[in-house]
């Protein structure tokens, strides 16, 4: 049923680029290599296998002053070879290393995507720094963008000594995208609203206040439920893809891991914020996925009865109502997307 479940999740939530924007090659010598990349640029590319046997691209960018090390999940619309440039900026500017990696089905990754591969993906990654880096929790600073924030949280709920977790344009979970729900339900996916309460150690959430993808309060609402809460940023007149854009986000990371530094991780750490009073505000129902005012559509076959279930029950916690198209054989729905930058992708 989970398998199912997923299945169908993973057709509204996963949008690799098509064709990928980069692939991996090995030199004489067997180093892995990206075209672009030069050996000038201190980074080192793995091709890691999977629980499920999927083999994966994950990329160590080295600064040879390091005191921590961040492992960044990144959206669901882009992969490696678009964040280069990126992976440079925070490598400079915050002095740490930064460990980065696509998905099953991304990029030069084999598989597909889907919310129980980046869970398998990501712990294949966090055991390659283990094993190969030498890298300890408490040196370990998880990074999640967007729908990133799954597989972030799924391994920050399982690591009770990391040195921090940072929320960039977050989700609660994917129904909550779509709807305001109040109940986590079976059918979900990413269920952050749930794992942030097991995170032990200190959180950033960053979020735009303008974001028309995923709502503020989801933002909002994981600070909230944190356990130690960080001073959150939110953007004024940030959307969901363009954050990195803003002077006060490298601003606030680089306070943020400064902070991290002065941290003791054998006591007991201190709440690192006050707590203000917070305004959750719910976003609109479907206000997530259909992009540009185009209302594109997206058909599927019912042979599998779960599938209808779980489009009858969307529909019915968006309006209230089990109404869908009356065609034989078919369940039309609108193309929802999980989304972040880059082309639209459609049938």
């Amino acid at each position: 049923m989970g398998n199912v479940t997923s299945s169908v999740a993973a057709k509204f939530a996963f949008f690799p680029p098509d064709p990928p924007t980069y692939d991996v090659f090995r030199e004489s010598d067997g180093r892995l290599v990206l075209p672009g990349v030069t050996a000038d640029k201190n980074m080192e590319v793995h091709l890691l296998e999977t629980k499920p046997g999927n083999k994966i691209v994950a990329t160590f960018w080295k600064h040879p002053f390091a005191r921590f090390t961040v492992l960044y999940s990144h959206g669901n619309a882009a992969d490696l070879g678009q964040m280069h440039e990126l992976f440079i900026e925070l490598r400079a500017h915050l002095r740490v290393n930064i460990m980065s990696y696509d998905y099953s089905g991304y990029g030069a990754s084999s598989g597909k995507p889907s919310e129980f591969n980046t869970y398998y993906d990501i712990e294949a990654v966090y055991n390659c720094l283990k094993k190969d880096y030498g890298i300890k929790q408490e040196d370990l600073i998880l990074y999640g963008q967007s729908v990133g924030s799954g597989p972030t949280l799924h391994l920050a709920s399982r690591l009770q000594k990391l040195r921090g977790v940072v929320l960039h344009s977050a989700i609660l979970s994917g129904i909550r995208v779509l709807c305001p729900v109040k109940m986590t339900f079976w059918f979900d996916i990413y269920k952050n609203i749930d794992k942030i309460r097991l995170v032990s150690c200190p959180v950033l959430v960053i979020h735009g206040t303008n974001d028309d993808i995923v709502d503020l309060s989801h933002g909002k609402r994981l600070w909230e439920l944190a356990k130690e809460k960080y001073d959150p940023l939110w953007i004024k007149g940030g959307g969901h893809c363009n954050l990195e854009t803003y002077p006060e986000y490298i601003k606030h990371l680089r306070k943020f891991i400064n902070a991290m530094e002065k941290i003791s991780i054998v006591k007991p750490t201190k709440q690192l914020t006050q707590n203000p009073s917070i305004e959750v505000k719910h976003n609109k129902c479907l206000r997530f996925g259909i992009r540009s005012g185009i209302n594109r559509k997206y058909t599927l076959s019912v042979a599998d009865p779960v599938q209808v279930a779980i489009y009858r029950a969307s529909i019915f916690l968006c309006n209230g109502n089990e109404s869908s198209p009356e065609v034989p054989g078919l369940v039309v729905l609108p193309l929802l997307v999980l989304g972040d930058c880059g082309e639209e992708h459609g049938e």
